[in-house]
């Protein structure tokens, strides 16, 4: 977004056709900001915590009629000259007043980490220092393995503080999982407005949910706007990365473009290559039997005309969930194997334009953008983590974990009785048999149900036995098949994998790990000092907010780190045995209390030993207040 907003234009009509689409809550608040005027926030308008995430904050028809016509009376002014528009955001009575507007009862809790998220265009979490400051002649060079979005923004921090950094990036753009994920109908599940950088202006987003191609170009554009993509090595793959005991540096060694090899020295090492980056296929009889072309959904292969071709997919998780209904249009026949039914949350805009009149509003009421932003944040701070709780006095089984989880449950399956109300055998299919939370809930405005509608789909719910050279055989019968798709997910659970890692002492990274991997805050693990983590594990949210969220919190985080280094004259720090164990069994405790530990339901939340090694179970706000400054006694100095 943009604070110099543009000029309130056009008439009366305009202006109230424009109100028809705006988000009424942020935009009373955006005025009242705007304005100084506390008649724009009337405590009768509060929005209720309880229904913040329902449309328009929960307002009836009459509220929101009064809100609408709150909003007019103060934009005519201001088109008319009567009022003036503040342009500048300040921290003064007014924003504190439209930000307790919003978050109610929870505005003093959490105060300083919606601030932040309110500040665009400043930039609260950027260092405020910088390495000339703290030792301006000591040699240090970060390496930071990955150019997704958290390799993106660890360089643009990096380059904040003056710290020397080279991004590895094994494929020839940056983007990461919005880069190699090119399958019809690829798109975000998460709001358009919470799934950017905080501090980046941006009120244009065409669709409320963006697709894939439309991240990739803003990724793209902050790599270039920010100075970042002529710190990156394209086409570069991290083999190993050692650490030096006696230079107490990194060694990177690297596949170049061109087939040789290269080694880098870092003196910290950032591995920004996330959790969903290698595409996992399913342990079949006879996968490679199949004589026709078959792909992973994560490597689509744009060359295979689906047109009129028999095709067979295997999975309904979230890709699926977006491709299928696309395929389905041109495919001769579409056999979709479902061995998980997934549950769906009703979004009926997923697909939608941003409205006309609430991008007119974004441009003309200065702040508006960043107020909805904080608006959709503050609705998912907590978000839907009281419904994932596990009552441990509810009856046992796989229905439900509480009371709450089996009204969430109900209300899920009304909605699924609805969409299947004409197909029994469906819906019998499409209801899942665990609670809801367990695996990740899916967005849907209705599209997943008319695919498998249609005369030339059929949902497969019998287990697979092999594939052959013509198909895909059940324990029920052959269904022969042109080609393949494999949306079987990621080996969510093989953090760092192919790479070879090793730190002090020789200690081998895999081998610590032995497919359990844990870090302290999900970032930093003992034996190997001056190594980063972002987005490793246990901090993948599921159930409330945005991943950006963590990436920028884990970046801030490493940053301070590493202005410890520089200003104590550190040359290494590690992580200490006992802090990391301590937080480990904290957070592990606290998974086995949501749907996701309790449910014995297959999901890519837990890796092979059972272990919930993917999900944070606790509030946005936690993890903020644990990753402002690091606490110097949780780490050796080496």
């Amino acid at each position: 977004m943009t604070w110099a907003a543009e000029p309130i234009t056009g008439g009366d009509d305009v202006i109230r056709r424009a109100l028809l689409d705006a988000e009424l809550p942020s935009l009373l608040a955006a005025l009242g900001a705007a304005t100084g005027d506390p008649a724009l926030l009337p405590e009768r308008l509060r929005p209720s915590p309880a229904k913040r995430l329902l449309p328009q904050g929960g307002y009836t028809l009459p509220e929101q009629d009064e809100a609408r016509s709150l909003a007019f009376a103060a934009l005519t002014a201001a088109r008319d000259g009567r009022l003036r528009l503040r342009r500048d955001p300040v921290d003064d009575e007014a924003t504190m007043r439209a930000v307790r507007f919003l978050a109610g009862g929870d505005a003093d809790r959490y105060l300083p980490l919606l601030l932040d998220e309110l500040a665009a265009p400043h930039d609260p979490a950027a260092p405020r220092w910088h390495k000339d400051d703290l030792a301006p002649d000591r040699p240090f060079h970060v390496v930071v393995v990955g150019a997704g979005m958290s390799g993106l923004l660890a360089g643009h921090r990096l380059g904040q503080a003056g710290i020397p950094y080279t991004i590895v990036e094994k494929n020839d753009d940056v983007g990461g999982t919005w880069l190699e994920n090119g399958y019809p109908g690829c798109r975000v599940d998460v709001s358009s407005h919470l799934y950017g950088y905080s501090f980046v202006e941006h009120d244009d987003w065409p669709s409320y949910f963006s697709t894939r191609d439309v991240l990739l170009d803003y990724f793209r554009r902050f790599a270039d706007d920010r100075g970042v993509r002529e710190h990156i090595r394209f086409g570069t793959e991290v083999l190993s990365a050692g650490f030096d005991d006696d230079t107490r540096t990194w060694k990177v060694r690297v596949r170049t473009p061109d087939g040789g090899a290269d080694v880098l020295t870092a003196h910290a090492v950032v591995c920004a290559v996330g959790q969903l980056n290698r595409p996992h296929y399913p342990d079949i009889d006879g996968r490679h039997d199949f004589a026709g072309p078959s792909f992973h959904s994560a490597r689509w292969d744009h060359d295979v005309d689906l047109t009129g071709r028999r095709v067979a997919v295997i999975g309904t998780g979230a890709s699926a969930f977006q491709f299928v209904p696309e395929i389905a249009r041109t495919a001769g026949s579409l056999a979709v194997f479902q061995r998980t039914a997934p549950w769906l949350a009703p979004t009926p805009h997923y697909h939608d334009p941003v409205a006309d009149g609430l991008r007119r509003l974004f441009r003309q009421v200065p702040g508006y953008a960043q107020w909805y932003r904080f608006w959709l944040f503050n609705a998912n701070v907590e978000g839907g983590l009281p419904s994932v709780h596990v009552d441990p006095a509810w009856p046992a089984g796989e229905r439900a974990v509480s009371a709450v989880n089996d009204e969430r449950r109900a209300l899920l399956t009304a909605y699924l009785e609805h969409l299947f109300a004409d197909r029994p055998d469906l819906l019998r299919a499409a209801v899942p048999d665990y609670p809801p939370g367990a695996k990740r809930m899916l967005r849907d405005n209705g599209v997943w149900a008319a695919a498998l509608k249609r005369d030339n789909v059929t949902l497969v719910t019998d287990p697979i036995r092999r594939i052959t050279e013509d198909g895909i055989v059940t324990a029920r019968q052959a269904y022969d098949a042109d080609v393949i798709v494999y949306a079987t997910g990621f080996s969510a659970s093989d953090f760092l994998v192919p790479m070879t890692v090793t730190g002090r002492g020789g200690a081998d990274l895999h081998k610590r790990w032995n497919g359990d991997a844990r870090a302290y805050l999900g970032m930093t693990v003992p034996e190997f000092p001056n190594l980063f983590l972002m987005y490793g594990p246990n901090t993948n949210i599921v159930i409330n907010g945005s991943i950006i969220f963590f990436s920028e919190c884990q970046a801030h985080y490493i940053l301070q780190c590493l202005r410890l280094l520089l200003r104590d004259g550190h040359r290494a720090l590690e992580c200490r045995e006992d802090v990391h164990d301590a937080y480990n069994e904290l957070v592990d405790a606290a998974n086995r209390e949501r749907a996701w530990g309790a449910s014995t339901v297959n999901s890519w939340y837990k890796n092979a030993h059972g272990r919930v090694s993917q999900n944070w179970p606790f509030t946005l706000m936690e993890y903020w207040e644990r990753t402002r400054l690091p606490d110097p006694d949780d780490y050796r100095p080496r």
